[in-house]
């Protein structure tokens, strides 16, 4: 058993970035080589600025290469949730941004020959209870009305054409969403954003952010653990590894683990047997579930075992948890065999929503609380159109940023096994 590795590196090679002395001044500066990161210098590069992009660790290092590659639409929270709480207008706009997000990866694919088995095979969400099944009509009904999106209810008695499992009570499809190898789409990103002219500095951690001028022109200085350089503006794309460089921001970032497993190669017959359809699939929980088979039919399980993010212990303690959760779904794999491990950290703000704008005049993009393949390339690529003088028609620009409540929060989030029970209480009593 291969343990604690994680699965999509081994399937591709990443580019290597910038190597030698870092440039004295840049246009921009994008604090982070993840999807978010790379989409905007990719964009930025293209419309002639100068970019250079700082990675504390190596390109895709964090949860760009460490998701489960699912390309969903929607939002964390329920359309009647967002509806209640921003109104229809600017949630029709939000939902709206959720398939167009999709489009855009599919077009970078396309425009950039990203290899990374990119396929628009739909998700389906099961119902772990009756009452959560019953709360799936609604749903569906608002978001064909409002949203002028179809989604497919399945009784339980349907289910099996989608499903290998017994256990659900029934579920939703939804067509529109794709499933990705996102360690070659990262990979994909970084060679499209360095074709097009930026510049990428691996090892280059950020450790502080400084208002200054040169020659009469006002920006920032960026000190880095590689040396100093001065940029007009600055666009920080950290997500769930926030840190005190942009101490606003990450108190209203919290870091939350997620944790995935992958079996051996399964039979091409096992495989259609759990996964007919391919689909990209997660429960109904708040404590989720979500899994899915890798182009070469490993079946692919992931779910909130931990909260705290990954550390060797938290990494072993999930997969032994999520082994059980793995057989409790798919019985049928009692006997496979796990082959990897591993944990990434997601970045859930207090409101659970995705946010972009500016604060103390630097840029950012985050909070996609597990929704980030998409929605990170779809702000990155909105926010270098902002920097460059474009539209600002970003509706999570317009949304207020809540931090914790009394100020009880420093960026080390102590209260996560609280939260963790809290989760799970809901999941029993709902």
């Amino acid at each position: 058993m291969t343990i604690e590795s994680n699965y999509w590196p081994t399937t591709t090679s990443m580019p290597e970035g910038a190597s030698g002395q870092l440039p004295t001044r840049a246009d921009v500066v994008v604090i982070g080589a993840g999807f978010t990161g790379l989409s905007a210098a990719r964009a930025l590069a293209k419309k002639g600025g100068s970019v250079a992009v700082f990675e504390a660790n190596s390109i895709g290092w964090g949860a760009s290469s460490r998701n489960g590659g699912m390309v969903l639409t929607g939002l964390k929270l329920s359309a009647e949730t967002l509806a209640k709480r921003y109104g229809m207008e600017l949630t029709r706009r939000m939902y709206a941004t959720s398939l167009e997000s999709i489009d855009l990866v599919e077009r970078l694919v396309r425009e950039e020959n990203i290899e990374c088995s990119f396929s628009r095979c739909g998700h389906l969400e099961v119902a772990c209870k009756q009452s959560h099944f019953d709360a799936y009509a609604r749903s569906v009904e608002v978001i064909a009305k409002e949203f002028n999106h179809e989604l497919r209810i399945l009784p339980r008695h349907e289910l099996g054409s989608e499903i290998g499992s017994g256990i659900y009570f029934g579920g939703i499809v939804d067509d529109t969403s794709a499933g990705l190898n996102p360690a070659q789409y990262v990979s994909g990103l970084a060679r499209a954003a360095l074709r097009a002219g930026a510049n990428i500095y691996e090892n280059a951690r950020v450790l502080q952010i400084q208002r200054n001028s040169q020659n009469g022109s006002g920006g920032f200085l960026i000190l880095t653990s590689r040396g100093n350089v001065f940029a007009h503006d600055v666009l920080v794309a950290t997500s769930g590894y926030t840190s005190a460089a942009t101490p606003t921001l990450q108190k209203k970032i919290i870091p939350i683990g997620s944790f995935i497993i992958a079996t051996e190669r399964l039979p091409e017959t096992v495989a259609r047997e759990l996964n007919p359809r391919n689909r990209m699939i997660f429960d109904s929980k708040h404590y989720l579930h979500y899994y899915r088979l890798t182009p070469d039919n490993r079946m692919l399980f992931g779910g909130r075992a931990a909260f705290f993010p990954e550390t060797k212990n938290t990494i072993h303690r999930s997969a032994e948890i999520l082994r059980r959760d793995l057989i409790e779904v798919y019985p049928q794999l009692h006997d496979s065999k796990i082959e990897y491990a591993w944990g990434g950290t997601l970045d859930f703000c207090f409101d659970t929503m995705p946010h972009a704008g500016q604060s103390d005049g630097i840029y950012y993009a985050l909070g996609y609380a597990g929704h980030g393949v998409a929605m990170a390339t779809y702000l990155g690529t909105k926010m270098a159109e902002m920097l460059s003088g474009g539209s600002n028609d970003i509706p999570y620009a317009a949304i207020p940023f809540p931090g914790a409540p009394f100020g009880l929060y420093n960026g080390r989030p102590w209260f996560l096994p609280f939260a963790g029970a809290y989760y799970k209480v809901l999941d029993w009593i709902s």
